[in-house]
Parts: structure tokens; C-alpha cells; sequence
């Protein structure tokens, strides 16, 4: 019997990343998770409020906190963006009095009260935590041991370190032992971690584009003859350059089915 998991998927998720989605789906079926989406979520938002007095805009992911909270589940993401947005405003939820009080008045007013019960994961740490990459290697089918793969983790699931708590925000390895799981060699580069330019696409696309360019002829030089993200954004970005730099730019998702045979099914 599957293990069964809240499941947050995003806009993004429904429309231009619907590969990060089904693979992640697929994926986590074959390995005993059930991501269960949760019902009528909204937006979260895509940026995280930096000010406490900005309430209503965090109602989205309160709600589906809340509602993760009800189900007695942990809340699992995919996106990047989500992600941060998600585990920061649960953050604000468990530690800033006003913040909690201010969002309760509007949950109240629905029958709701939330107060940071909901535990927050990527799905990166579902496979690590709760799948296993020694369980992950076994469920292997379709090793891509002719693979040299690099993780770009990009700025946004990582940091701040202090929340997000996935893994070093300088020196991670959670994507790299997955890709070692997968068969695959690991590239490790130094730029993995850097900002690809993100929303500046929206008005300048030549600073995206010459961040990428960075960041993909980094991992070239380092062997790399594929990139892997899980942010929606940064694949944008990243493919690009993709032909320009010579690196191929996939979801971690898609080499996972891959890997894990499930991806021709899909």
C-alpha cells in the first residue's frame, strides 16, 4: 500500500511544467508514494512577501497548509518557487505573532485556525527521506550510467538556509546522490548554486540569458553533458542556451521516470 502524501502542485505545474509534474507523479507511484492533490488550491503567489503586513497574499499557501494540517499529512512541492513561498509563509505561521494572528482572522471567518503544524518537504527530500536513494538504486530499470549529469539547485530551494533546511545552501549533495542513484556520474560545478536571472526575463532578457550561459558552460567544462532543475523558471532560462552551450537542460523529474522505467508509460 502507498504511503500517501498532500500535494501542492502549482500553476506553473498545470500549464508550461507539466513534465515536472506527471514525472513526479509517476515516479513517486513506482517507488510507493501517493501524492494526493489537495482540493480547490489556489496560486501561492510565485515571490515571498517581504513584508509582515502583506496578509492576504499569503492566504493561498495558508490554506493549503491548513488543509494539509486537517488531513494529518506533510505537504509535498516540486516547484522550486512553491516551495520557498510555501515553507517560508509555514515559517512565518510558527514563529511571528503578528503574522499568525493577522492570517487567523481571515481563516476564522472560513472555520479555519492554523499554526505551523503542517511539515513542509520538497520532493527531492521525499525520495531522500522517505523513498530512499538505496531503495531508488534498486527501483532502478534503465540505469543511465552513460549520463554525466550536473544539479543546478539555482537561489530559491535552497536558501534562506535557515527555513528551507534541505541541505547546505553551499555545498548540497541531495541532487547529486539521487543522480548517483539513477546510475548516473555527478558533475559538481561551481555555479550550481547561483541565480539564473529569474523574473528579469520579464523585462531584460539578456541578463537571463547571460547568467545561464554562465552557468551552462560552467557545468560543460566540468563534464556535465546534462543539467538538471526542479524550478520551472530556470529551465526557461537555461534552455535558451542550451544549444549555444551544448548541455542539455531537463526536469530532475523526467530522468527519474526515466531511470525508474515509467516515463514511456507516461
Amino acid at each position: 500500500m502507498s504511503k500517501i502524501f498532500s500535494y501542492f502542485p502549482g500553476c506553473t505545474l498545470k500549464n508550461k511544467a507539466r513534465d515536472l509534474d506527471r514525472y513526479a507523479r509517476a515516479a513517486a507511484e513506482r517507488l510507493g508514494l501517493a501524492l494526493e492533490e489537495i482540493p480547490e488550491w489556489q496560486c501561492c503567489g510565485g515571490v515571498y512577501p517581504l513584508t509582515k503586513d502583506e496578509i492576504a497574499v499569503r492566504l493561498a499557501s495558508i490554506r493549503a497548509l491548513a488543509q494539509s494540517a486537517k488531513d494529518g499529512r506533510p505537504l509535498v512541492t516540486v516547484c522550486s518557487a512553491c516551495h520557498n513561498v510555501i515553507k517560508q509563509v509555514n515559517h512565518d505561521m510558527q514563529t511571528d505573532a503578528h503574522i499568525i494572528e493577522s492570517a487567523n482572522n481571515y481563516l476564522r471567518a472560513e472555520g479555519l485556525e492554523y499554526h505551523g503544524e503542517t511539515r513542509v518537504i520538497h520532493y527531492l527530500e521525499l525520495l531522500r527521506d522517505e523513498a530512499g536513494f538505496d531503495a531508488i538504486k534498486k527501483a532502478v530499470v534503465k540505469p543511465l550510467a552513460d549520463r554525466k549529469i550536473g544539479a543546478y539547485y539555482g537561489c530559491l530551494l535552497l536558501r534562506p538556509s535557515h527555513v528551507m533546511a534541505m541541505d547546505s545552501a553551499e555545498n548540497p549533495t541531495i541532487m547529486e546522490n539521487l543522480i548517483a542513484a539513477m546510475g548516473a556520474t555527478p558533475v559538481v560545478y561551481a555555479q550550481r548554486n547561483e541565480c539564473c536571472g529569474g523574473y528579469l526575463t520579464l523585462e531584460d532578457k539578456s541578463v537571463p540569458a547571460k547568467r545561464a550561459r554562465a552557468i551552462l558552460e560552467n557545468a560543460r567544462s566540468q563534464g556535465a553533458d546534462t543539467v538538471v532543475t526542479a524550478c520551472p523558471l530556470c529551465l526557461y532560462n537555461l534552455k535558451t542556451q542550451e544549444e549555444a552551450a551544448g548541455v542539455q537542460v531537463k526536469y530532475v523529474t523526467e530522468l527519474l521516470a526515466e531511470a525508474l522505467g515509467v516515463k514511456e508509460a507516461e
